[in-house]
C-alpha cells in the first residue's frame, strides 16, 4: 500500500510540468557516500529515488543534503508510527525520498544503519536515544575550568568503542590557567588508549592541529556538557560562523544550551561536523559491561585473580583488589568502573526483558491471527454440517448445542490437521 501511494506521488510530480527543483553542484562523497552505500541503495525498494543525508532533525521535519541541494522532508506515516524513537532517523542518517515542489520532500526509506553513537534516553529505564550515525570519530570536549570531570570522559568513552567509534578527546579553553600536570596524571589511563588535544580558539596552532586529524569524508560529532566550547570549535575548525555561541553564565559559572538541535556542517575541503546539544547526563546502553574492564585498563589486573568469574568486590584473590590496595589502580577509577557495571548491568537486563516481552506479544499477536483463521474454517465446516440436520431436528436443538454436536463431529475429521486443543478453546 504504501510502495503505490509513493509510486503514485512520484508519477504525478513527474507529469506535473510546472514543477523545477534547483540543480546545485553538491558531491556527496564529501559527505561520506561510498561504493558500500550504493550498494545498500540498490537493495532498497525505492532505489530509483534521489538519496541524502540528514543535516538536521527538526521536532516534526528534517533538512537533507542531495546531489541537488537541501531538501526540507517528512516522514512518510508508515515510518512515524510504524518505528521506535530509537530507530527514527537521526542527524547523519542516509535516507531515501521522495521529492516534490521546489525543495521539499517525503521520507520513504532509511538506509541501515552503522557507527550509531546512542545514550541512555532521559527518564527511561531501557530506551535509547540516537544521537548520530555514520559516525568515524568522536570528540569529547572537556573544558579546562570547574567543569573538568574525568568520570564524564571515562562514561562517554565507553559508550563510543562500543558502537565501533572512534574516541578522542579534547581539552579545551588550554589559554586558561590550569595545573597541567595534575589533568595529565588524572587522564593518565586514557591517554594510553585515545588520542589527546588542548585546544583554545585563541591558539590558532592548536586548532591547526585539530583539524589535520580530520580527513576528507570523515564524520566527527562533538559530544561534551554545556558550556565546553564544541560550537566555538566548529566554527573554528570552519573558519567562519557557522554556528550561534554564547558566554558562560555569570551567576552560576556554568554553560548556556547554546545548540538547541544536532547540526551538520561541512568543512572546506575535509570532513563533516555534527555538533549537538549539551548534556548533563550521559546514561550507558551497552550489552556488554565486560568489556568496562578492557576500556579502563581493569583487565589488565583481572587476568591475575584467582577465580575466572571474579566480581573484583571482595572475592579472595582478587588480583584487581590488591592493586588498588596498593596504589598501583586508581581507586577513583577502580570505583568508576563499578559504577560503570552496575549501571551497564541494569540496562542490559531491562533491554533483555524488554525484548522478551516484545517477543511474547509479538507471539501473542500470531496465535491470536491463528485462532481468527481457524475460528472462521470452523464455521465454515458448521454451516456444511448443518445440512444433515432436518428442520425438525433443527429446532430441537439449541443454536450453542447445534454448534458443539456439529464441532465434535468435526473434530474427528479434521484431528491431523487441527490440534484438538485449540478447537476445545473454539468450541
Amino acid at each position: 500500500m504504501v510502495l503505490c501511494n509513493v509510486c503514485a506521488v512520484y508519477i504525478k510530480i513527474m507529469n506535473n510540468e510546472n514543477q523545477t527543483i534547483h540543480k546545485f553542484d553538491v558531491n556527496l562523497n564529501w559527505y561520506g557516500w561510498n561504493d558500500k552505500l550504493s550498494r545498500l541503495k540498490q537493495e532498497s525498494l525505492y532505489s530509483i529515488l534521489p538519496h541524502g543525508r540528514i543535516s538536521i532533525v527538526h521536532r516534526t521535519c528534517y533538512e537533507v543534503v542531495s546531489e541537488n541541494g537541501l531538501f526540507q522532508c517528512e516522514l512518510t506515516g508508515n515510518m512515524m508510527y510504524g518505528k521506535s524513537d530509537a530507530e527514527l532517523p537521526c542527524t547523519g542518517d542516509w535516507v531515501l525520498f521522495q521529492p516534490f515542489d521546489e525543495n521539499k520532500g517525503i521520507i520513504v526509506d532509511m538506509l541501515p544503519r552503522e557507527r550509531t553513537l546512542y545514550r541512555k534516553k532521559s527518564g527511561t529505564v531501557a530506551d535509547k536515544q540516537a544521537i548520530a550515525s555514520y559516525v568515524d570519530k568522536a570528540f569529547i570536549v572537556q573544558s579546562l575550568d570547574d567543569n573538568f570531570n574525568v568520570r564524564r570522559v571515562e562514561r562517554i568513552m565507553v559508550q563510543v568503542l562500543e558502537e565501533n567509534i572512534k574516541p578522542v578527546l579534547v581539552l579545551n579553553k588550554s589559554d586558561l590557567d590550569f595545573d597541567r600536570q595534575s589533568v595529565e596524571e588524572q587522564i593518565k589511563h586514557i591517554s594510553n588508549q585515545i588520542p589527546v588535544f588542548f585546544t583554545s580558539i585563541h591558539q590558532p596552532q592548536t586548532i591547526l592541529r585539530l583539524r589535520e586529524s580530520i580527513s576528507e569524508g570523515e564524520t566527527v560529532v562533538f559530544v561534551g556538557s554545556s558550556g565546553v566550547g564544541k560550537s566555538s570549535l566548529v566554527n573554528a575548525l570552519c573558519e567562519k560562523s557557522v554556528l550561534l555561541t554564547s558566554d558562560i553564565s555569570l551567576s552560576t559559572g556554568k554553560g548556556r544550551h547554546t545548540s538547541t538541535r544536532r547540526e551538520m556542517v561541512l568543512m572546506n575541503d575535509s570532513g563533516v561536523l555534527i555538533d549537538t546539544p549539551g548534556v548533563r547526563e550521559f546514561g550507558l546502553v551497552i550489552d556488554n559491561p565486560d568489556s568496562l574492564a578492557e576500556v579502563l585498563e581493569i583487565s589488565d589486573y583481572a587476568e591475575s585473580c584467582r577465580f575466572k568469574d571474579c566480581k573484583h568486590i571482595n572475592e579472595p584473590g582478587c588480583a584487581v583488589l590488591e592493586a588498588v590496595n596498593s596504589g598501583v589502580l586508581d581507586y577513583k577509577v577502580y570505583a568508576s568502573y563499578l559504577k560503570l557495571r552496575r549501571e551497564a548491568w541494569h540496562f542490559s537486563a531491562s533491554e533483555h526483558e524488554k525484548r522478551k516481552k516484545e517477543k511474547s506479544f509479538t507471539k501473542l499477536v500470531e496465535e491470536v491471527k491463528n485462532r481468527k483463521a481457524n475460528r472462521s474454517f470452523l464455521f465454515k465446516r458448521c454451516r456444511y454440517w448443518n445440512l444433515f440436520f432436518s428442520s425438525k431436528e433443527q429446532k430441537s436443538f439449541s443454536c450453542a448445542k447445534r454448534l458443539r454436536t456439529t464441532a465434535s463431529i468435526f473434530v474427528e475429521e479434521t484431528r491431523k490437521q487441527v490440534k484438538y486443543g485449540l478447537l476445545q478453546q473454539l468450541i
